[in-house]
């Protein structure tokens, strides 16, 4: 038999349960996302913009708007060996935030959500990355607004130390002094959780 006889098969095939479970969980927690079968799969629209486990804060769509971050969460036929990559279409980053470690966003475009590729083990669920991609959204107005000088290393999701700028509306242009030099903490109250 000729390999070029062989009818390549999706990851879904391979995994079906893996599907089911991913399907589950992304439409009872992000009713907001299709899902579409084309190619290796993607789930495309928009998140929650306050999607964690604490009160969202009083301004928060002074900062971000009605919506949370738009996106397409691109799976590869080695899923769920490898994790989908997460590609944010609104905002849409800048090439020049690519490959810079303060902006968690990868020389493609897509952002940069664990620390190590080890993080992922395959048996993840792919809920912890959308809520890391919300919490993404949050800091990166804070970046733009120039009250961070770098985003937090576990995320929003689990830090909660940014939320007081959200109880407050963004700075108007220009006036983004507030933020802490580079190297000294944020003096806001912080409750920091493992990754």
């Amino acid at each position: 038999m000729d390999r070029s006889d062989r009818e390549p098969i999706t990851w879904w095939k391979a995994e079906p349960r893996r599907l089911e479970r991913d399907q589950s969980e992304i439409t009872a927690r992000f009713s907001g996302l299709v899902w579409n079968s084309d190619g290796a799969g993607t789930w495309t629209g928009v998140l929650p913009r306050w999607p964690f486990d604490r009160p969202q804060p009083p301004n928060l769509s002074a900062w971000v708007g009605e919506e949370g971050l738009r996106l397409t969460v691109a799976y590869n036929q080695a899923y769920p060996m490898v994790e989908p990559a997460l590609l944010p279409l609104d905002p849409l980053p800048p090439p020049q935030e690519w490959t810079q470690t303060r902006w968690h966003v990868n020389g493609d475009g897509t952002l940069c959500l664990l620390q190590e590729h080890a993080w992922w083990t395959g048996r993840d669920s792919l809920i912890d990355l959308l809520l890391k991609a919300a919490g993404w959204r949050l800091e990166y107005a804070l970046m733009k607004h120039g009250l961070i000088q770098e985003m937090s290393r576990c995320g929003i999701v689990s830090d909660n130390r940014h939320d007081h700028f959200f109880s407050q509306p963004p700075p108007a242009a220009g006036q983004t002094d507030t933020a802490p030099a580079a190297g000294q903490a944020d003096t806001g109250p912080k409750t920091e959780a493992p990754c």
